[in-house]
């Protein structure tokens, strides 16, 4: 049974574009593998908190050796890489927050990011161990960022992603921006600015 990981990471709410074009992409995905299971996440209301030197110390120490206090520490993290190694698929949510990730995703790559679990080092060399996984990133942005504009170099989020993703093992990482969205807040018509990308999303399902 195929299953989608769908996860959003936009404070907006209702307002959300990133949110609004993942909905899109579950709802086609969801047509497209009847019977298929979704598995959603919102990571504001998941009270992710900084990995501290306790989580360290637990996700260091083997498995079998774990304490109770231990155990409890990692017991977020458990449930989100679980639900990382589960899926085969997945579509995630990403508004750009000052050039970057917003907070509340960088503190889920931190949870999921854990040696021996989703990545591990063979020979001294790093090697991901989500592997046969492809990832889906809409990113929202009130600017354009597009390849060939002046401002591409401020677009730290896909590089950053693609790098993190890599080194988990997902190789197959597709990436849609829809930029200028800042456009909204001056009057332009939301439907006309989504149509093109909720196209984009029934495109990105079945290819």
């Amino acid at each position: 049974m195929p299953t989608l990981l769908h996860i959003d990471s936009s404070p907006m709410g209702d307002h959300s574009v990133s949110r609004h074009l993942t909905a899109k992409f579950t709802k086609a995905w969801e047509k497209a593998h009847p019977g298929g299971k979704l598995i959603t996440r919102d990571l504001y209301a998941s009270k992710l908190e900084p990995v501290t030197a306790a989580w360290v110390g637990a996700a260091y120490t083997p498995p079998d050796k774990r304490g109770p206090e231990q155990k409890q520490v990692l017991a977020l993290s458990d449930t989100l890489v679980g639900e990382l190694l589960e899926a085969d698929e997945y579509v995630f949510g990403v508004p750009m927050h000052n050039f970057g990730t917003p907070a509340v995703f960088k503190l889920w790559i931190d949870q999921i990011a854990r040696v021996g679990v989703t990545f591990a080092y063979v020979d001294g060399a790093p090697k991901g161990l989500l592997t046969g996984k492809k990832a889906t990133i809409v990113i929202a942005a009130g600017g354009k960022y597009d390849e060939g504009t002046a401002t591409q170099g401020l677009n730290f989020v896909e590089p950053y992603l693609k790098t993190v993703f890599g080194f988990l093992g997902v190789s197959e990482v597709v990436f849609h921006t829809a930029g200028g969205s800042a456009a909204l807040n001056y009057g332009a018509d939301r439907a006309d600015f989504l149509a093109p990308h909720e196209a984009a999303m029934h495109e990105l399902v079945t290819a």
